[in-house]
């Protein structure tokens, strides 16, 4: 069976503006706030933000990538070798307010993960989260968006896909049935 469609490329690009409208709001010039993408897709999301926020005249964002897999609670439970992505934190948190960017937000564990990691650059004033998609009945731990693009119910063993063009400039959410 085909993928559905569930947000295609002129739905995702509304609400990736309207997202950056949002952290506008809250953070202002961004002087005190510091934008991290997890890895590996959370990046991807990431790049997009800074430029639609570069789009709106906010210069100068301090912003990193942090890789989780090795703060994971199931990194050891893996039957097959695990790949790390790179951390590029070039920043520090310490008394920053945090923005967390992911692109699915399913049980919560790799942001549980995320909020172990970034202890090693600092204690933030305070840390949000921004996702693009939420699938919002899978939760395994109590974490939840501040700012979020779309909610998406899907049945346990489905999969939520986010597909971004070969220039990361678009992408296309698709919901792809489970044993399909």
């Amino acid at each position: 069976m085909k993928p559905k469609i569930l947000l295609n490329k002129k739905k995702v690009n509304t609400i990736l503006k309207r997202l950056c409208h949002q952290l506008i709001e809250t953070h202002g010039d961004f002087s005190n706030s510091v934008l991290v993408g997890v890895q590996p897709r959370g990046v991807l999301l990431l790049d997009q933000i800074i430029y639609l926020l570069e789009e709106e005249d906010i210069r100068e964002i301090k912003y990193g990538k942090l890789d989780v897999t090795f703060f994971r609670d199931d990194f050891r439970r893996k039957k097959k070798p695990l790949n790390a992505k790179s951390t590029e934190m070039n920043v520090i948190v310490e008394g920053k307010k945090v923005v967390f960017i992911d692109d699915v937000l399913y049980t919560g564990r790799s942001i549980r993960s995320a909020l172990t990691a970034i202890d090693s650059y600092g204690r933030p004033e305070s840390i949000e989260l921004l996702v693009l998609v939420d699938r919002r009945f899978s939760r395994h731990l109590p974490i939840q968006p501040d700012y979020l693009g779309a909610q998406i119910d899907a049945l346990q063993g489905d999969r939520v896909r986010v597909v971004w063009s070969k220039n990361s400039t678009e992408c296309i959410v698709y919901l792809e049935k489970k044993g399909k």
